[in-house]
């Protein structure tokens, strides 16, 4: 089940490579960074901005990680 993120965070929240506001997609519940071309993953409801574990715009959702 797709859990909600509080707007208030996302309206403070930036892609920390380029410091642009985030978009929320809430059905590959991930933060988009369309500067960067980045999708920051949500896990258990706490956003994941670390740029070594985002995944690129141009990949596939749920592409493993190595």
């Amino acid at each position: 089940m797709a859990t909600s993120i509080d707007p208030r965070l996302l309206e403070i929240l930036v892609c920390p490579l380029t410091k642009e506001p985030l978009r929320y997609d809430a059905a590959a519940q991930e933060l988009i960074s369309d500067a960067a071309r980045l999708a920051y993953p949500i896990r258990d409801g706490i956003p994941i901005m670390l740029v070594d574990e985002a995944r690129n715009l141009d990949e596939p959702i749920g592409r493993a990680k190595r």
